[in-house]
């Protein structure tokens, strides 16, 4: 093996070994701020560029996802979806816990992109439009869905779930089951176990499950014997052929 050679050998053994401690320090670091499926990597370098990135390793994550967000504002204005979307995931990647970014994220995605597709007349086939839409709407469903895992006490990230798997995809059981774990989150808002019951009363195979779960709502007091608890309640009972005598009397809907 000739000089030159034994050279370049030697000189990537230790790069090898400076570089080992170094991503284990930094793999360490990830970790204990709980960035669960996020990394900065190729992706996250194309988007801030080689000073960004050794910015944002040098512990200036805060900064360079300020300024992407307000470069995401900017590109929002001229309706570049695909320009937000690559600064939202930067901006994730770089702050993984703030909860605004993933919500705001998924709502510009979910709503401003998916209305922008659905009434894009450029594209003349409705099909078309529609499945555009529905894509956005993924879109949507992936950034909560990575700000939960980050995020996991984050209740606004539930609900915002919940009700995009409700609204949206029209997927009754996921969204009772979201509502059911944001319900467990302490400090949630009451109303996040009733959106769970009366969600998994929309789904199909579980009404009786479903109407169980009325009852019991009914039964905690005026408080819960809100328009919507009645109306399903009513349904149900119906649906599921309850006698007459174990049924709750519904009042009719005021005009």
């Amino acid at each position: 093996m000739n000089r030159r050679k034994l050279l370049a050998l030697l000189a990537l053994l230790l790069f090898g070994v400076v570089r080992l401690p170094l991503e284990r320090h930094l793999e360490r670091e990830a970790r204990a701020a709980s960035f669960h499926g996020v990394t900065l990597d190729l992706g996250l370098f194309e988007r801030v560029g080689q000073m960004g990135f050794v910015a944002a390793l040098s512990g200036f994550r805060a900064v360079i996802a300020d300024a992407l967000w307000i470069h995401a504002s900017v590109v929002w204005e001229r309706v570049d979806w695909a320009a937000m979307k690559l600064d939202f995931d930067a901006v994730t990647a770089l702050q993984p816990r703030c909860v605004l970014f993933w919500d705001m994220a998924a709502w510009h995605m979910y709503a401003n992109a998916s209305i922008a597709a659905l009434e894009d007349r450029k594209q003349p086939r409705q099909a078309l439009r529609l499945k555009a839409q529905r894509e956005y709407w993924k879109l949507g469903e992936d950034y909560l869905v990575r700000g939960i895992a980050n995020n996991p006490d984050s209740a606004t990230l539930h609900i915002n779930l919940g009700t995009l798997y409700k609204d949206r995809f029209q997927d009754h059981a996921r969204a009772a089951e979201v509502f059911a774990r944001g319900a467990k989150i302490p400090g949630a808002p009451v109303y996040v176990h009733r959106f769970a019951v009366y969600e998994l009363a929309r789904t199909p195979g579980r009404e009786r499950e479903g109407y169980e779960q009325l009852l019991a709502l009914y039964h905690r007091g005026e408080d819960e014997r809100l328009p919507t608890l009645l109306r399903l309640l009513g349904e149900l009972q119906e649906k599921l052929n309850v006698p007459a005598d174990q049924k709750v009397d519904i009042p009719p809907p005021k005009p």
